[in-house]
């Protein structure tokens, strides 16, 4: 087929059928999973737990309870040579995998469902918190890493001397810094935007270097000899020439920077979705665990998206 030779174009029209495909086949394979008990459900449902008179090695069963298949099937052989009623059940799969249907109506009850204790955030101010706690972290990286970025990708001097520190740091995991956060910046949203900061400034002080000195050279030398030189050959040809690059470069740094929310909302106090996926599973609501899960995932698709539709249009010659 032509769709799988190597870097072979594809039509518009099979571009979308296959981007389709990409989230319905994931979609389907949980659906079969969820609902074909053949498959994959290692639990059992008790409806009845028959006669719980009969003393055996299995005689724990309660209606509404899930156990084990093998617990099951043992607890009714006892019935069985007892000559008692049998217990009744059906194939479920355990509680941390709940069915589509079940975070489908996750989505809109968890939206209505006021929160367990006084104080607590409704589902969508979580939301609108976690999105400024993003908003703010990737601004403030973004102010500092793209002008280093780009000084590194233009000037040799400036690369020996900030690559080998940045190198060096990149590689501490951003959660470490959460314990200086905190007893620096207090308890609110300072520390959690400061995670957001970390994990994307180093990260994009490197890849937005790699780009800018992947500017063709004889865009450079051609202005060079025009009699273009010093900062004019920063504003005027570089900058320009790598545009169309570093705003891609920003759309995949600002997916990095939604890697770290779960993790920097949890530090000092927690807040924003996070808060609300923590008390979703010490309740065990895992339907309110997954609906929140892709929740994120939408909101970052969708921004990635808008971003995408922008780009087209300030970058019309880029395709």
């Amino acid at each position: 087929m032509s769709f799988l030779r190597v870097r072979e174009p594809i039509t518009k029209q099979t571009k979308i059928i296959l981007s389709v495909l990409s989230f319905v086949i994931p979609i389907l394979i949980w659906c079969m999973v969820s609902y074909l008990p053949f498959l994959w459900h290692p639990l059992v449902y008790i409806e009845d737990p028959g006669n719980v008179d009969i003393a055996g090695t299995y005689d724990y069963l309660a209606a509404g309870q899930l156990v084990e298949k093998e617990v099951f099937v043992n607890r009714n052989l006892e019935l069985k040579a007892a000559g008692a009623d049998l217990a009744r059940g059906f194939p479920q799969n355990p509680i941390y995998f709940p069915a589509p249907h079940e975070v489908v109506k996750a989505f809109y009850t968890s939206f209505k469902t006021a929160p367990k204790r006084k104080g607590e955030q409704w589902l969508h101010e979580s939301l609108w918190h976690s999105c400024t706690i993003i908003f703010y972290g990737f601004i403030f990286s973004a102010f500092l890493g793209i002008p280093i970025g780009i000084l590194c990708g233009a000037y040799t001097s400036f690369t020996a001397l900030v690559e080998p520190f940045v190198d060096f740091i990149r590689y501490m995991p951003a959660p470490v810094f959460g314990a200086l956060a905190v007893t620096i910046l207090g308890l609110d949203d300072g520390p959690k935007i400061t995670i957001i900061f970390i994990g994307t400034f180093f990260q994009m002080v490197l890849v937005i270097s790699n780009t800018t000195s992947k500017l063709d050279q004889s865009i450079i030398e051609a202005a060079q000899t025009l009699g273009t030189k010093g900062t004019k050959m920063l504003l005027k040809v570089v900058i320009p020439g790598i545009l169309p690059e570093l705003y891609r470069d920003m759309r995949i740094l600002l997916g990095w920077a939604w890697t770290y929310l779960v993790v920097a909302e949890l530090i000092g106090a927690k807040s924003g979705i996070s808060a609300f996926l923590y008390q979703a599973q010490r309740y065990k609501q895992f339907d309110n665990v997954y609906a929140s899960i892709i929740m994120i995932g939408l909101i970052g698709l969708c921004t990635d998206q808008i971003l995408g539709y922008v780009g087209r249009h300030i970058f019309p010659w880029k395709k």
